[in-house]
């Protein structure tokens, strides 16, 4: 059997309050799957369930030692699910308010890609 990428969906998570990297990378990956519909999975692959797809996610996002893995990939609903943490995304200055629990005035941005694969006889 073979991998074979169907799609790649890209999109960005921001913590503008919280200065949690986790938090930037789960919107990031909730964002890259929100607007689609796989039916290629059955249709074209032939899967008889969702689970059976593979599902790779690539996320960078600055402070990557502190990404929940379990955390961000629980957005995602199926799948044989993995997760690359590395550094990148942006800070940028935000204002840090006290009754939204900011430790500081950073807001976080993350970027994610997420690669759905199926297995298929070459």
């Amino acid at each position: 059997m073979e991998r074979k990428r169907l799609i790649i969906e890209m999109a960005m998570g921001i913590d503008q309050h919280g200065q949690d990297p986790t938090v930037a990378a789960a919107r990031a990956v909730r964002n890259a799957i929100a607007h689609n519909a796989l039916p290629g999975v059955w249709e074209v692959a032939g899967l008889s369930h969702p689970n059976q797809m593979i599902v790779e996610v690539q996320v960078a996002v600055p402070y990557p030692d502190q990404v929940r893995e379990a955390e961000v990939l629980a957005v995602l609903p199926f799948g044989q699910k993995s997760l690359t943490v590395e550094s990148g995304g942006m800070v940028v200055q935000g204002r840090e308010i006290a009754e939204l629990a900011d430790k500081n005035d950073e807001m976080l941005i993350a970027v994610a890609a997420v690669t759905v694969l199926v297995e298929m006889d070459s």
